[in-house]
């Protein structure tokens, strides 16, 4: 496949690989074998023209790169090649949210019209901000109605917008929910939002290679999508993207955020605090507790478990849910994941906070979420069985 023509693995060392001797420069090279056989499939099955893999293990980063970011300009897939996100993207959201909360300016319980004039008087008096980050406000859609263009007519279409279910008895995956949770953290923080976002996590984390506008100096690292039929692709912004899955990044930058979310690394300490807060358990489902935006497992968890909690059942339909009273305190001993998309890109995070082990998986064409769970998880089990390598 002309795709795989060129592959690159750039590595950069695991824990397990510092001061490598040979026999440890053998296990590497059986750690690059055994992942070609779980990725280099599944780009052929579903013809993805490129995949970036980053692996951290107690903040020691290993980056895999297959394919091109490019297949009209041949261009190569590196850490720094810019991948959409798209939900993913609601877990910066649901940081900013959180963070502002850490500042004091925002409480998770109140209700949402309390930050919101214009919703008073509306269901948003007794939908609390909690709801729009776990999806469980009353039955949102999963996207924004196409009518809904501009601002003005955003706030109209929340005013008339009436719930199907009582607030936190469904959860029903939702673009508009978490949209408007980020919406009310921007203006808690008296900023538009990519700005609050960008001045108040981009930047503090050192993500400098994550953007909602790409800068004309990084558009050679914006990679082409490609849709169902291999045609090349790229978003095409509407009301609420930013805040519900317009991130583009890459995997040097999203691992380090990964890092951070399981405790790694040096970062300012109220968003340290902001990020642990966004693994509170709010609900139980059948499959998986909802955190702010996360999903969250007890682990070990079964790869069987994982896929049925990221299946489309789960993300498509209403799923009846136990509110978890008082609110679980963030866990270490948990798989926690998220998984993310756009036209013409796909996106997975997982880790272990207990393990200090992270993944990410980005790609520029989408393909279905259990394959992209059935690598992570292989690689995981593969990493916990030989870190002491």
């Amino acid at each position: 496949m002309q795709s795989l023509k060129s592959i690159s693995v750039a590595v950069l060392c695991l824990s397990f690989l510092s001061n490598c001797t040979h026999s440890k420069k053998e296990n590497t090279s059986g750690f690059t074998n055994y992942l070609n056989t779980l990725v280099k499939p599944v780009m052929e099955k579903n013809k993805i023209p490129g995949i970036s893999i980053a692996v951290s293990v107690k903040g020691k980063h290993t980056f895999f790169n297959y394919g091109l970011a490019s297949k009209e300009n041949h261009i190569e897939i590196t850490n720094k090649t810019l991948f959409e996100l798209g939900s993913v993207s609601k877990t910066f959201t649901a940081t900013l949210a959180s963070l502002s909360q850490v500042n004091g300016t925002l409480n998770f319980s109140d209700p949402v019209s309390k930050y919101m004039p214009e919703l008073k008087n509306t269901a948003f008096d007794h939908i609390k901000l909690y709801n729009l980050g776990t999806h469980t406000a009353g039955g949102f859609t999963l996207q924004l109605p196409d009518e809904v263009t501009n601002n003005e007519q955003l706030i109209e279409y929340y005013k008339n917008w009436k719930p199907d279910y009582p607030a936190g008895t469904q959860r029903m995956y939702t673009n508009p929910s978490i949209g408007l949770l980020g919406v009310i953290a921007g203006r808690t923080m008296q900023q538009p939002f990519t700005a609050a976002m960008t001045e108040n996590v981009f930047a503090k984390m050192s993500l400098n290679n994550t953007f909602y506008k790409i800068p004309a100096k990084n558009m050679n690292d914006y990679a082409w999508g490609y849709d169902n039929n291999d045609k090349p692709i790229r978003l095409n912004p509407g009301v609420l993207a930013d805040e519900a899955y317009g991130v583009k990044s890459c995997t040097q930058d999203m691992i380090k955020f990964v890092d951070a979310n399981m405790g790694i690394g040096k970062i300012d300490s109220k968003l340290s605090a902001a990020l642990m807060k966004t693994h509170t358990g709010y609900f139980n489902t059948s499959e998986m507790t909802q955190d702010l935006i996360w999903e969250q497992y007890n682990y070990p968890v079964t790869l069987e478990q994982l896929q049925k909690g990221n299946s489309y059942d789960l993300i498509y339909k209403p799923n009846p849910v136990r509110e978890i009273i008082p609110h679980q305190k963030p866990q270490t001993d948990v798989l926690i994941n998220k998984t993310g998309a756009t036209n013409g890109f796909a996106s997975y995070v997982m880790y272990v906070p207990s393990k200090k082990i992270g993944i990410v998986i980005l790609a520029n064409k989408n393909y279905p979420n259990s394959e992209r769970i059935d690598i992570a998880y292989k690689i995981l089990s593969y990493v916990e069985k030989n870190m002491s390598l």
